[in-house]
Formats: structure tokens, C-alpha cells, sequence
């Protein structure tokens, strides 16, 4: 019976797209007058109705969250012992999804990346909440709860954002050296990952302006614009987001916009009166019970914590940065922000650690 049951939950999970709404009606008939028209018949002469948050669900790097799902019948009538649930991760043109978590009854299956993070929440009568524990960076977006009773279903969706900041990276080697792939794994060492649309127009939105162009997750490569000027598109467009459209995704070079959320651990400095090269940089933190910083890292902190600091610090990159939240003299330009020195072959720097709670 157990196997049964898995076999039936996975069928659940890898079966047909089924519609947001359908109005949950058993079947269309043609009516007896054979004129053409159709009438409905209500399925049990009720209808099925899922009902999840039409606000933004909120939440950072490592913490853990509910996506709230209830559903109900109009008129009401008993709810069925069997009923199944399904939830996906949907991408942001619905084209395609990520099969997360479906259910029958109180058993339930958790698939991919969610094994041992997803799990229904059902504490109340009709509930299908799904909870998400230590959250990811990738959990960021939209999310479908379907409800299914027998040939009946009905759905929702509710977005997941991750409370983060975006900001662009090159590479040591230069401005526009990044193939798409080459991008999302400079994010990924940099302990972020590429950035949506939605998480860039955010960014923009908040006073985000850079110049260059990069990749987003979506294969396009974009930039945002605050103050139009002749290098960046012109002076007759708008402020907002430049888009190249989609590119080659082997052949095209560009920068990349890199997402990072909050942190599970701190962010701090340590200097010598010499100051330090980056091997011995990266053996100070080590000797502290730390890893030297990434660049996400030193973001997160400079946005989330208030890291300020007037002082270079190596990365792990091999960068020299500085996070300022108070701009003050002799600290870099008028406007909060990290400084970067670039990526100095000679030099003695501090150094940014990272260290686990």
C-alpha cells in the first residue's frame, strides 16, 4: 500500500498542466433543445475555491517560511477525506514549474531541492499551507497550491521574495568577459546568484544605477538606468531598465547582476599595522575561526546589518572593497554604498571575514 500510494503521489506530481480556474464544473453539456447553446452542471452542486496570500510572502537566506493556502466550497459541504494537493514552483512567464510538494490526506512527497525543507502546514480545517525551511536563495518567486477533489481542481499562487540586494560583478579579467554560464558561476563563488527581472526593477526602484550591462537569470541581459546620460542609452530615454534582450548564451559576453539575501553569520574586519597580502588576509581569518569574505557577503552585511567601515579590506575574490552606510571626508563619494579598489595585484590591505553563527 505504501508504494501504491508513492506511485499514485508521483502520477499527481508529473501529470498535465492543469488550469488556474476552470470555474469547477463537472462537465459542459449540450442541452436538449439541440440549438448549439451549452449548459453547465455544478459538480455536487458546489464549487471549489483556493484562496492563498494576494501580498508578497517575505523572507531572507536561511530562515523559514509559510506560504499560506486554504481552500473552501461554495456552498459549503463536507470536505472529502482524500483530497490531494500539489504544490510548484512556477517561473515568472508561467511556461514552466518545479514540481515542490503533493499530498493525499497527511502523507506527503517533497521533491528536488525541497527533500527534507518542504512540508504541508495543516493546523486548521482546510488548510495547505506549505512550509519552507532554512530557505535558499533559488526559493525566491511564485508558487501554485492546487487543490484537487476527484476530476475537480482549483489553484492559487503566492509570491516568495527574498529580502536581498543585487549588485553588478566583474571579473578580475575586465568589463564584459562573462558567457551566461560563466555569470551564474561567478554568483554562485561570490555566495549569490543571478538576478530576476523582478529582483533587478527592485533594486532600481531603490536607487540602483549602473551603466553596464548584465546577464540575468532569464538569459537577457539588461541594466538599470536612474539619471539618463549619453553613455547609457541616451539622453531621450527615460530612467528605468535597458534591456539587450535575450543573447547567445555561449557566445555573448557580458557582466552579471548578482542576488544576495541575509546571512546566517557576521561580517567583520581585521587589520595588521603593515597591513596584509591576500594569502596572508586569507590565514588571519582562518586563525580567527572565519573564511575570508565573499562579495555577496559584504553586501548583505552593508545592507542588513550596517556594516560601515573606512577601511580597504581583501575578498575572497581577490578584490579590495569598503562598506560605508554613513558617507563622511576622506570615505569615498556622497551616497552610501561598497567602494571597490578593483582587484590590486601589489598592496597590503585589512580583510573582511566571514564567520557561521
Amino acid at each position: 500500500l505504501p508504494l501504491l500510494l508513492e506511485a499514485t503521489l508521483l502520477r499527481l506530481a508529473s501529470g498535465s498542466h492543469h488550469p488556474f480556474y476552470n470555474g469547477f464544473y463537472y462537465n459542459h453539456l449540450m442541452n436538449d433543445k439541440a440549438n448549439g447553446q451549452e449548459e453547465v452542471d455544478y459538480f455536487n452542486g458546489a464549487r471549489l475555491v483556493v484562496e492563498t496570500s494576494k501580498d508578497p510572502v517575505y523572507s531572507s537566506n536561511g530562515a523559514n517560511v509559510t506560504l499560506p493556502c486554504h481552500y473552501h466550497y461554495e456552498p459549503d459541504m463536507e470536505t472529502k477525506p482524500k483530497i490531494r494537493i500539489k504544490w510548484s514552483k512556477l517561473r515568472d512567464d508561467y511556461t514552466k514549474e518545479q514540481d515542490v510538494l503533493v499530498a493525499i490526506g497527511k502523507t506527503y512527497i517533497a521533491f528536488g531541492n525541497f527533500q527534507g525543507r518542504a512540508h504541508l502546514r495543516q493546523v486548521s480545517r482546510r488548510e495547505a499551507s506549505l512550509v519552507i525551511s532554512d530557505v535558499r536563495l533559488q526559493d525566491d518567486g511564485k508558487y501554485r497550491c492546487e487543490v484537487i477533489d476527484g476530476l475537480e481542481d482549483e489553484s492559487s499562487v503566492v509570491d516568495l521574495r527574498l529580502q536581498g540586494i543585487v549588485f553588478p560583478y566583474q571579473p578580475p579579467r575586465g568589463q564584459y568577459r562573462l558567457n551566461f554560464h560563466e555569470a551564474e558561476q561567478v554568483c554562485r563563488e561570490q555566495g549569490a546568484i543571478l538576478a530576476t527581472f523582478n529582483q533587478l526593477f527592485q533594486a532600481w526602484s531603490e536607487g540602483l544605477d549602473w551603466c553596464n550591462a548584465g546577464w540575468l537569470a532569464d538569459g537577457t541581459v539588461q541594466y538599470p538606468i536612474r539619471l539618463p546620460r549619453k553613455p547609457c542609452g541616451g539622453m531621450h530615454l527615460a530612467p528605468g531598465i535597458r534591456s539587450y534582450g535575450p543573447r547567445h548564451r555561449h557566445l555573448h559576453r557580458f557582466d552579471a547582476f548578482c542576488f544576495s539575501s541575509g546571512l546566517k553569520g557576521e561580517v567583520f574586519y581585521l587589520d595588521h599595522l603593515a597591513g596584509m597580502t591576500l594569502e596572508e588576509a586569507k590565514q588571519s581569518c582562518q586563525d580567527a575561526g572565519a573564511e575570508i569574505a565573499r562579495v555577496g557577503q559584504l553586501y548583505s552585511a552593508w545592507k542588513f546589518l550596517g556594516l560601515d567601515r573606512c577601511n580597504a579590506g581583501w575578498l575572497a575574490d581577490g578584490s579590495v572593497r569598503y562598506p560605508i552606510t554613513k558617507p563622511r571626508a576622506n570615505c569615498g563619494p556622497a551616497e552610501p554604498g561598497v567602494r571597490s579598489f578593483g582587484f590590486p595585484s601589489k598592496g597590503r590591505f585589512g580583510v573582511f571575514c566571514y564567520k557561521e553563527r
